[in-house]
């Protein structure tokens, strides 16, 4: 007689194993990974934008997993919510009669998108912009999508083929027709659009990769150039929207911008359930679906479920009534000022970037003669060592979680939970303080580690 499924037994029983697990039926380089740099950590429980391990230590989120954390872990309306939708035991994905939560969704999220109409749900930010990249080519008739060197959209085939890091598109090919053009650079969108052949670009307006603005102006006039030339523009806000950038959308910091398409995923899921969302301008949906004949030509099986639209119902709700916008506006700009002060007190660190709570902290090569030669010698390894040898100290013995903002980057990139406040602020800043003053006086545990990583970068060449 088989036993009765117990979550709380299994997790206790083995638990334990869960480095073991992945490396045995998982990606199997990501334990190696965590070993390697001393992220093999054991999180017991979570709350907000902190974690604790089996000890009772405190950790401080700087990564959100990813963004997606954005109301930080385990909010109680968004968990009520959930519970709510269960305990209704609705008549979910029958497939052919429309349920409410979705269409509610749709509304409360369109709201905040005045220009646009429709909304379809999938389940992630690939997703979304895989919508989007079908709904901008079938609407325009035309095959090519322009996409911006750095940017990062996703790893699924469409959403790969506008992704400007060769690393992730590799050995991928052949990918859809596409062309990386500079963020910023008017001149070459403009020579892009004059063969005729262009169905839209694509543009995170703060790029993930590096954390790199789009400068003043430039969304602006590459819409129009779009337009005039009967294109689309497609603002991916997958990392960015949802009040990262101090805005609902990163876009809106820019006035007149008005994007065709536009991508959400991540923070709308209230870190549960999987969901992502394309919106677009009502013309686009109804080239799209054109007939009841065409009424499933994009569909997920899984999209508009009603704990995932419960969800975002719920992250939408408590946006607005604890004023989370607001605070990554706030904070995101007390936490960048403190960080760019203390550019010219290090010669390591050279620039501090962002908007709201998305920031890049960018390190650079020094001027005296030790720092220099250290330097060198880790960039002579592998790019990005430096950063990686920040973020570990911040981890190790400050207890803080951070990245390094993509491969071969000397960036680190912080995108905390938008709740966080001025005592998490003060924390950073001390942290990173601390860890700075170790590397510029020689610090030999930072330095000593930076040798164990330029001996790992070697072997995996």
């Amino acid at each position: 007689m088989s036993k009765e499924f117990d979550l709380g037994a299994l997790l206790a029983e083995r638990g334990a194993e869960r480095y073991e697990l992945h490396t045995k039926y998982l990606n199997h380089q990501l334990p190696r990974m965590l070993h390697t740099i001393g992220f093999d950590k054991v999180y017991e429980r979570a709350e907000g934008a902190h974690f604790w391990d089996a000890d009772g230590n405190d950790y401080l989120d700087m990564l959100a997993g990813f963004g997606v954390m954005g109301l930080g872990r385990h909010h109680p309306v968004v968990r009520k919510a959930l519970h709510d939708v269960l305990d209704a035991q609705l008549a979910d994905l029958t497939r052919f009669d429309c349920q409410p939560l979705p269409g509610l969704l749709a509304e409360r999220l369109l709201a905040h998108s005045p220009h646009l109409d429709r909304v379809f749900f999938g389940n992630s930010g690939t997703e979304a912009v895989e919508g989007a990249l079908k709904f901008a080519r079938f609407a325009t008739g035309r095959p090519r999508v322009l996409y911006c060197d750095h940017a990062f959209h996703g790893l699924t085939t469409g959403s790969l083929s506008v992704n400007g890091e060769s690393g992730f598109r590799d050995g991928f090919a052949p990918l859809l027709p596409d062309t990386a053009i500079p963020l910023g650079d008017l001149d070459a969108l403009a020579r892009e659009l004059k063969k005729g052949d262009v169905a839209a670009l694509i543009v995170e307006p703060i790029q993930g990769k590096g954390v790199h603005e789009a400068p003043p102006g430039y969304l602006r006039a590459a819409q129009e150039l779009l337009h005039r030339h009967k294109a689309l523009l497609i603002a991916d806000e997958v990392q960015t929207g949802l009040g990262r950038t101090g805005d609902f959308y990163a876009y809106q910091h820019e006035e007149g911008v008005e994007p065709d398409l536009v991508c959400v995923a991540k923070a709308l899921s209230g870190g549960y359930v999987p969901v992502g969302a394309t919106l677009g301008k009502d013309w686009i949906f109804r080239k799209v679906y054109s007939s009841m004949d065409r009424v499933l030509v994009h569909s997920a099986s899984f999209g508009s479920n009603a704990q995932a639209m419960a969800a975002g119902l719920a992250v939408l709700s408590v946006m607005e009534n604890e004023q989370i916008v607001a605070n990554a506006r706030a904070t995101g700009e007390q936490l960048k000022s403190r960080l760019a002060a203390l550019v010219d007190r290090y010669e390591l660190l050279a620039d501090v970037r962002g908007r709201g709570l998305m920031i890049g902290i960018e390190f650079g090569r020094p001027t005296s003669l030790g720092l220099r030669s250290r330097w060198t010698m880790l960039q002579a390894a592998r790019k990005g060592l430096f950063a990686q040898m920040v973020v570990v100290p911040l981890l190790q013995r400050h207890r803080i979680l951070t990245q390094v903002s993509g491969d071969h980057l000397e960036v680190i990139k912080l995108i905390p939970p938008l709740v966080i406040g001025e005592r998490d602020v003060d924390r950073f800043v001390d942290a990173f303080t601390e860890v700075m003053d170790d590397a510029h006086n020689g610090g030999g545990l930072m330095w000593d580690f930076g040798k164990t990583l330029i001996k790992q970068a070697v072997a995996n060449r």
